[in-house]
C-alpha cells in the first residue's frame, strides 16, 4: 500500500492521544464513584463487572479512528483488473517434432486442446490471433473475438521441416503491431502479447530468434513463452524403405526463456497434460488482468465509520454511554 498524502499520516498520533484520555476519563469516573460510596460496598451495588467485555467498544473506537486517520492520507492498492482491447498472438509450432507423444495424446494435439480452453476463457472483449510456424510463418487468422473460427483453425497435424522460430516470431510481432498500433509518445495504445508454443530451438529460417525477440520488445510486445514436452520425446521418422525409425526430440528451453526475458513476457514448462492445462490457466490470468494503482479512500473511510458506528452502538447497549 503507498499513499497520496503520506505526510498526513503524522495525525495518527491522535490515536495514543485517544487512548491516554481514555484512561483519564475512566480514572475519574473511579474517583467520582469513589467520592459517594465506599469502594468496599460497591460490588454489592453493582451485581456484574463487565470484565474485557468494557474494552471491545474502545478497541473498535480506536481501530475506526486508526482507518479514518489513514484515509486523510488518501491510501493506494494495487488492484487486479481486466485489461480492456488487447490482443493475444498465439504463435504454434507445428514442426515434426511436435507430433512426440510424450506429452498425451501429441505434443501438438495436447497443445490444442489447452489452447481451446485458453481461448473460451479470454474476455471477450479480447482479440486473438493464430500464427503457425515451421519452415516457414504462416498467420492462418487475423486478430478476431470470433473464437470458433480461431479454434477450427487450430492444427492437427504437423509438417516434417524444420522449426523457424525467429520468423514465427516476426510475424506474430508483425501481426500484433497492426492490430494495436505502433508506439507513440504521450499515446496510450491497448496491450498486447505474444504466447510462443514450441518444444525446442531455431534450426531453420534467415532470422535468429534472439533478434526477432529484440524487435518484439522494441515494439513494446511481450513474448511468453511455452515448453512444450518433455527430454524424453520421440518421433516416428519414416525411412524410405517405409520402416519407422523412432527419432529422439528432446525439449530445448534455452531459446524460449531467453525469448521471454528479453521481451519481458513469462517461461512456462508443460510437461505433461495436467502440466499444459495449468500453464495455459496462468497465462489466462497473466494477461486477461494487470496490477492498475488505484486509491482506495472511500473504502478505508466507510470501514472506519462502521467500526466507530460499532462502537458506539455496542457501548450503548451495554453501558448506556457512547465511550
Amino acid at each position: 500500500m503507498s499513499f497520496g498524502s503520506p505526510y498526513l499520516l503524522i495525525f495518527l498520533v491522535l490515536v495514543p492521544a485517544a487512548i491516554f484520555g481514555y484512561r483519564e476519563l475512566d480514572r475519574r469516573r473511579a474517583t467520582k464513584a469513589a467520592s459517594w460510596a465506599t469502594p468496599a460496598l460497591l460490588p454489592n451495588m453493582v451485581p456484574h463487572e463487565p470484565g474485557r467485555r468494557r474494552y471491545i467498544p474502545l478497541v473498535l473506537f480506536l481501530l475506526g479512528l486508526t482507518l479514518l486517520l489513514v484515509g486523510f492520507a488518501r491510501p493506494q492498492a494495487k488492484l487486479s483488473e481486466p485489461v480492456q482491447d488487447a490482443t493475444v498472438v498465439l504463435a504454434l509450432d507445428t514442426s515434426g517434432s511436435m507430433a512426440a507423444t510424450d506429452v498425451h495424446p501429441t505434443r501438438i494435439l495436447a497443445a490444442d486442446a489447452a489452447i481451446t480452453d485458453f481461448l473460451q476463457k479470454l474476455p471477450a472483449q479480447y482479440r486473438a490471433s493464430l500464427v503457425t510456424f515451421a519452415d516457414e510463418a504462416e498467420v492462418r487468422v487475423p486478430p478476431t473475438i470470433n473464437r470458433t473460427q480461431l479454434i477450427a483453425a487450430l492444427p492437427k497435424t504437423v509438417k516434417p521441416e524444420g522449426t523457424a522460430l525467429g520468423d514465427g516470431i516476426a510475424a506474430a510481432t508483425l501481426v500484433a503491431t497492426k492490430s494495436v498500433g505502433p508506439i507513440k509518445k504521450g499515446v496510450q495504445r491497448p496491450p498486447a502479447a505474444i504466447v510462443l508454443i514450441s518444444d525446442g530451438t531455431q534450426n531453420y529460417g534467415h532470422l535468429p530468434y534472439l533478434t526477432a525477440a529484440k524487435q518484439a520488445a522494441k515494439a513494446g510486445i511481450p513474448i511468453s513463452t511455452v515448453l512444450e514436452g518433455t527430454t524424453d520425446g520421440m518421433v516416428c521418422q519414416k525411412l524410405t524403405t517405409g520402416a519407422c525409425q523412432q527419432k529422439k526430440v528432446p525439449t530445448t528451453p534455452v531459446a524460449l526463456q531467453a525469448i521471454a526475458k528479453a521481451t519481458g513476457g513469462e517461461f512456462y514448462t508443460a510437461g505433461s497434460a495436467a502440466d499444459v492445462d495449468q500453464v495455459y490457466k496462468q497465462l489466462g490470468s497473466h494477461l486477461a488482468h494487470r496490477k492498475k494503482t488505484r486509491e482506495i479512500t472511500p473504502a478505508v473511510v466507510g470501514a472506519a465509520f462502521l467500526l466507530i458506528l460499532a462502537g458506539a452502538i455496542t457501548s450503548g447497549i451495554w453501558f448506556r454511554r457512547l465511550v
